[in-house]
């Protein structure tokens, strides 16, 4: 490979870069096999490729796996739209105006150190152990975070931008519509792509207790009959849904924001 390539910041062609992700796959699967095949790992800790694929197929044709995948879903995706309905508007709010800004980040940067997960044993209490828990934990696990990353970005808008707005006439409501969000939206999109990646990390947390359905539920039902093939292909599941959501995520950030490509 040209050592030109490795010139910071400097970008790869698309193609060049789809071969290189699909490199790091192949070597990931061949250490992989290597360790089981070879051998150096057993069974027990560690299923082979071969054994997880074949796992995976039982769970899909016997055990119902695509409901324990739809659920999951559903609730990634329930949790993460209520965080980003909140978080999104608090987030503008508390970057453009500094007043909100006070009144609202100290409690956010406290609550957003708060794990998720010790909430649970409190909205099991507050909520059973129903859908509501599961989409509340994303949620708190998902909404502090977000706050503070759109304050940032927002607040992080050029000064001279807003001041050549105000000399050319424009309200404060106009600022904020015409000029901090569009020059934050992009980044708010790559915000809301990055926490919906946590959320994935809080679903799985939530199903771990009291659930019925769900991948974190098959993931634990596996490590009591000491199946690694199939706790490890609920784990790639899991990654392989992250990905689609991550190239979908990325395929719309250049679609509405044509302006932000090449940052």
């Amino acid at each position: 490979m040209p050592p030109s390539l490795f010139a910071p910041l400097k970008p790869v062609a698309p193609g060049l870069r789809t071969v290189l992700g699909a490199l790091c796959f192949v070597l990931f699967f061949a250490g992989w096999g290597i360790a089981t095949y070879g051998g150096f790992v057993k069974p027990l800790f560690l299923a082979s490729p071969g054994d997880s694929l074949v796992a995976g197929w039982a769970l899909f044709t016997e055990f119902g796996f695509a409901q324990d995948v739809a659920v999951t879903i559903w609730r990634v995706l329930a949790g993460f739209t209520l965080a980003a309905l909140l978080a999104v508007p608090l987030g503008i709010l508390m970057g453009a105006f500094k007043p909100m800004e006070a009144f609202f980040e100290g409690f956010v940067s406290f609550a957003r150190y708060l794990p998720a997960s010790a909430f649970i044993p409190l909205l099991i209490l507050w909520a059973g152990v129903g859908e509501l828990q599961k989409i509340l934990v994303i949620f708190i696990g998902s909404v502090f975070q977000l706050v503070i990353m759109v304050s940032v970005i927002v607040g992080s808008t050029r000064l001279d931008l807003v001041e050549a707005a105000y000399t050319l006439g424009a309200s404060r409501r106009g600022v904020v519509l015409r000029v901090l969000l569009p020059a934050a939206s992009p980044q708010i999109f790559e915000a809301l792509r990055l926490v919906l990646g946590w959320a994935w990390t809080y679903v799985i947390v939530a199903e771990l207790v009291g659930a019925s359905r769900g991948i974190g539920h098959m993931i634990i039902d596996a490590q009591r009959f000491l199946d690694t093939g199939q706790m490890i292909f609920g784990i790639f599941v899991i990654g392989l849904i992250g990905l689609v959501t991550d190239v979908l995520f990325q395929a719309a950030h250049a679609r509405l924001f044509p302006w932000a490509r090449g940052r």
